[in-house]
């Protein structure tokens, strides 16, 4: 199963990922490409660190979703890598209907909450102000709601007396380098008896 993952940021979750295919971790899931929306995303030198392509793909002319021309340029590049499953590990735009369309069935994102619990921005700090006592990352499907989508799995943490928000997030972010490896390995067996699923 070809695997391209679309990040914003840091990659820390792009690099979990690459870890577990060094490791044989990640089923037959295989990562060809990465893709960033910011021209100087930490993600795109995680490519050169595991032998993996990486590029920047200008997402104008909007700032906080994919459409337009960004969209076509998105679309186009991906379709290139004939991917099995396109995976956002902190894509930070709002993906709109041809993107959705031409990868039907195969997005997957990464939230940092036990979803439908604190959707859409700052998750962590969301559960940390709310004052609950369990929160998690989930993963899930993605359609045209925004953090919507039919939940694939999804890993619990502890709030604990204390903790702070990076604290929180460290601890959070220490599941989702888990559980996202693990849901991709587990669709990439799915893939190989003719679908994907969780």
């Amino acid at each position: 199963m070809r695997v391209v993952i679309l990040g914003s940021g840091r990659g820390s979750n792009a690099k979990a990922i690459l870890e577990a295919q060094r490791d044989g971790n990640l089923g037959t899931a295989h990562v060809v490409h990465l893709f960033s929306d910011q021209s100087d995303a930490p993600i795109l030198a995680m490519g050169s660190s595991f032998g993996v392509p990486a590029a920047f793909i200008d997402a104008s002319p909007f700032r906080t979703k994919l459409d337009g021309e960004g969209e076509n340029r998105f679309i186009e590049a991906i379709e290139a890598c004939e991917p099995g499953l396109v995976v956002l590990a902190g894509f930070m735009r709002v993906l709109k209907k041809g993107f959705l369309t031409a990868f039907a069935g195969r997005i997957i994102n990464l939230h940092p909450s036990l979803l439908p619990s604190f959707p859409g921005l700052d998750g962590i700090g969301q559960a940390l102000r709310r004052g609950v006592r369990i929160t998690g990352c989930t993963v899930h499907h993605v359609n045209e709601e925004v953090d919507g989508g039919p939940i694939i799995d999804q890993l619990p943490v502890r709030i604990e007396e204390g903790d702070s928000l990076e604290t929180l997030s460290e601890k959070i972010h220490r599941a989702e380098h888990e559980l996202l490896p693990a849901v991709i390995a587990r669709m990439s067996a799915a893939w190989g008896i003719g679908h994907v699923g969780s």
